[in-house]
Parts: C-alpha cells; sequence; structure tokens
C-alpha cells in the first residue's frame, strides 16, 4: 500500500506541476497515420484526464486490482518500485473497467465490443430457429485476452453450428514480422526482432442438417502491432500498423439460384452503402481464394473476402480507419439478413438418402479446403497456445469421401458420368467450376 500511495503521490505532484501558471506555448498533437486530425483544442483535457488515470493505473497495478499473468516486474514486498513495466493487455483492462467503450476508445476496444455484441446478437438469432441452446465456452489467454465458443451439435435444424470471437495480445517472431513487411510496405524495419500485436475476430460456421439447407461462414477481424519503441503508447503518439480483414460465403449442396441471388444481393448492398466498388472486388477475391486448387473447384458459390485493408485502400478518407471499421459493422448487420429467409425456407424440405449421401461428399471438399488452403486455420494453428477445439470449430460432425465419386471424383472421364442421374449435383458442380454472377 505504501508503493501505491507513493505512486499517487507522484501522479498528485505531476498534477499540481501542471496547474502552477507557466508561459503559454502553442500545442501540436500529431494525429495517428490514418486516424484522422485530431482537434487542438482538446489538449489541455486529453493531459488532466491522463494523469489522473495513471495514477488509477498505478494504484491498480500495486494493490492487484489488476491481475498479471506471468512474471511481474513489480513485488508487492520490494523496498521500492524500481521498474514499472506494463502491457497493453493490462492497460486495456483498466480502461474497460473505469471507462465505457465509445467513438472516442482506442479502436482495439472498439472491435472487441463489436463482434462481443454481434456474437450475442447472432446466437439468439439462431437458437430461436433451432430451437436448442448453444454450449458458451469462455477461455482466457495468458498473456491477456481470450474469448467465447458458441457452439451447438446436433441440433434440430444445424448438425454443428458455431460462432466464436477471440481477442489475442501476443508477440510476433521475426519471421512472421518478415512475412508481414512483405504485405506492407509501411510495417517496421527490418531490425526489429519482436513485436507487440492485438488481434480481435469472430468466426462463424453453420452445417445444416438438411442437405437442401446450405453451409454458411463468416469471418470478420481486426490486426494492429504496437510501436517497438513505446508498446503501450504512454507518449500519445506512438504510429502502429492495423488493417481489417473479413467476408461470409455460402456453401450449398444442392444449388436454388434463387439462394444465391439473395445472398448476393444483401452482402452488395452493404458494400454499396460505403463504397460501390468494393462489392465487384471483394466478390472476385472470394472466388479466388475459396477455391480447392488441387480438385479445380470452388468451394461454395461466393460472397465476398478481402484482407489488409488499411488506410491506403483508402486516400481520400478523412478518417481511414473509421471508414473500414463501419464497413466492417455493416458486413456483420447484414449477415442475419442474408442467411435467415434462406435456412427457414430449406431447412424443413423433404430429402432422400441420396441427398444426404451427396452433402456428406461436399461436406468433405470443405474439410479438405480448411484443412489443406485456408491461411486463417494455419495461422492459428501454428500460434503458441492456440486454442485448438476453437479453431477447428469449422470443420462438420460428419464428411465422406469415395473414390471416383461419379459427379465430383477428380480426374473422372465425362464419358464415366451418368446422363440420367445426378442432373442436381451436376448442375452445382458446373457453377463451381465455373463462378457465377449473381447480381
Amino acid at each position: 500500500m505504501a508503493e501505491a500511495m507513493r505512486g499517487l503521490g507522484m501522479a498528485s505532484r505531476a498534477l499540481n506541476r501542471l496547474a502552477e501558471p507557466r508561459p503559454r506555448k502553442r500545442i501540436h498533437i500529431r494525429a495517428q497515420p490514418g486516424t484522422g486530425p485530431e482537434p487542438v483544442k482538446f489538449a489541455k483535457t486529453r493531459i488532466f484526464i491522463g494523469v489522473p488515470f495513471i495514477a488509477i493505473l498505478i494504484y491498480d497495478m500495486v494493490t492487484g486490482e489488476v491481475e498479471r499473468d506471468g512474471d511481474s516486474d513489480i513485488k508487492s514486498d520490494s523496498p521500492s518500485m524500481q521498474k514499472l513495466s506494463t502491457s497493453l493487455a493490462e492497460v486495456d483492462e483498466v480502461t474497460k473497467r473505469r471507462t465505457k467503450i465509445n467513438k472516442y476508445s482506442p479502436m482495439r476496444l472498439r472491435m472487441e465490443a463489436l463482434i462481443t455484441e454481434q456474437q450475442n446478437r447472432i446466437v439468439t438469432a439462431l437458437e430461436q430457429i433451432d430451437g436448442e441452446r448453444f454450449q458458451r465456452d469462455a477461455w482466457e489467454r495468458p498473456d491477456g485476452g481470450g474469448g467465447t465458443s458458441c457452439v451447438l451439435q446436433e441440433g434440430n435444424v444445424f448438425e454443428k453450428a458455431g460462432v466464436n470471437t477471440s481477442i489475442v495480445y501476443g508477440k510476433l517472431p521475426r519471421s512472421a514480422i518478415e512475412k508481414m513487411r512483405a504485405d506492407h510496405k509501411s510495417f517496421v524495419g527490418s531490425d526489429v526482432d519482436s513485436l507487440d500485436f492485438f488481434a480481435a475476430g469472430i468466426s462463424l460456421v453453420l452445417h445444416p442438417n438438411n442437405p437442401m439447407a446450405p453451409t454458411v461462414h463468416l469471418n470478420y477481424r481486426y490486426f494492429e502491432t504496437a510501436d517497438p519503441r513505446d508498446p503501450v503508447n504512454a507518449s500519445g503518439n506512438a504510429v502502429h500498423n492495423w488493417w481489417f480483414g473479413g467476408g461470409t460465403d455460402l456453401t450449398p449442396s444442392y444449388l436454388f439460384p434463387e439462394d444465391a441471388q439473395h445472398f448476393h444481393r444483401v452482402i452488395k448492398g452493404a458494400c454499396d452503402r460505403h463504397d460501390k466498388d468494393y462489392y465487384p472486388r471483394f466478390k472476385k477475391w472470394c472466388d479466388e481464394y475459396f477455391r480447392i486448387p488441387h480438385r479445380n473447384e470452388a468451394r461454395g458459390v461466393g460472397g465476398i473476402f478481402f484482407d489488409d485493408l488499411d488506410a491506403s485502400s483508402q486516400p481520400l478518407a478523412p478518417n481511414a480507419q473509421e471508414s473500414i471499421f463501419q464497413f466492417v459493422k455493416a458486413g456483420l448487420d447484414a449477415f442475419l439478413p442474408s442467411y435467415l429467409p434462406i435456412i427457414q425456407r430449406r431447412k424443413d424440405m423433404p430429402f432422400l438418402p441420396e441427398h444426404k449421401a451427396w452433402q456428406q461428399i461436399r461436406r468433405g471438399r470443405y474439410v479438405e479446403f480448411n484443412l489443406v488452403n485456408d491461411r486463417g486455420t494455419a495461422f492459428g494453428l501454428r500460434t503458441p497456445g492456440a486454442r485448438v477445439e476453437s479453431i477447428l470449430m469449422s470443420l462438420p460432425l460428419t464428411a465422406r469421401w469415395e473414390y471416383m465419386h461419379p459427379f465430383s471424383g477428380t480426374g473422372l472421364s465425362e464419358e464415366l458420368i451418368p446422363e440420367a442421374e445426378g442432373e442436381k449435383e451436376k448442375e452445382l458442380m458446373d457453377v463451381l467450376r465455373k463462378p457465377r454472377e449473381w447480381v
């Protein structure tokens, strides 16, 4: 407690020094790239709010109100505080506890709040359709962050459904930094060996029981790296890199063109409200990304996909980060309107055993893509301390592989495909091999 009071005394003396009359100086505040100009008139407000906040942080850290994982530089029984080592995760925890997240909060906290809200909204809507409850599994990471996995298995409508959120604080090793430097020209210098990062995302996969109802996937994420010279941005001027990624796509076993048209129409509407170029650009990106190269076919009928969307993608926007964040929010808001009408139409349709068998073949293709081609799955499994059960939530409960299946066997001669059978299955395969424009 004595250490805490000393810390509070230091903050108090800082306040007194700020309150002393001083010659007026012109204050220049440098905005972070892509976040827009910051009004100078709030400079004093930021100073007088910031110092009490630091005092609160010191008190919390010393008295143990903020939980610390691993070794700490602060010892409660030490004669004095030799060094205050505070992580970004700890700063964010204090911020969330002491303040309400709003449009002025750091983007990482706004993204965390958004995906948490959207997860609850989507899960509630899906529970109303299925009639069964999701299992909610909250978890924490030792270095900060955590998430909630919401999973429903063997339900009335969904064979398996998962809606997961994850918040990750960690350090990028040298190899990962080099890879990201190739994709981001403004990334840190080549002499940086370790870099603090933050990632937040929501991921959703729904596998219905009825083979007439399509599988759907959604993922939206935000990634941020810290300034290696000032990881917690104590100066208020630290430069950091950030970008958004995500998208959603539909994977039917049986093609109903009106379903694909509806799904794409709703997504296009969300895109067009922000940038008319988004939908055609991200639809093409989706067709290319969700393709199974060794099968020479797409996973499904597409949707949108984008990655590494940062300030350079919005050069004329006054606040590129806010603009892209609002686009991501629109994409999440559009999910239920894009999918619920489809599942409502298809969940109770009659089907035969051969329809279910074909669904299992298509589910096998889904597994192949996720385990062989998907970069997100590979990145997650390589991450130290990865939560494997949450990462593999996307896989269906059941799938099937047949040698040289008559409608979808790879390398099968057209002469061996039965002409009088499998009309609907062949219709789907034609679309998967040659992506179609739906709107």
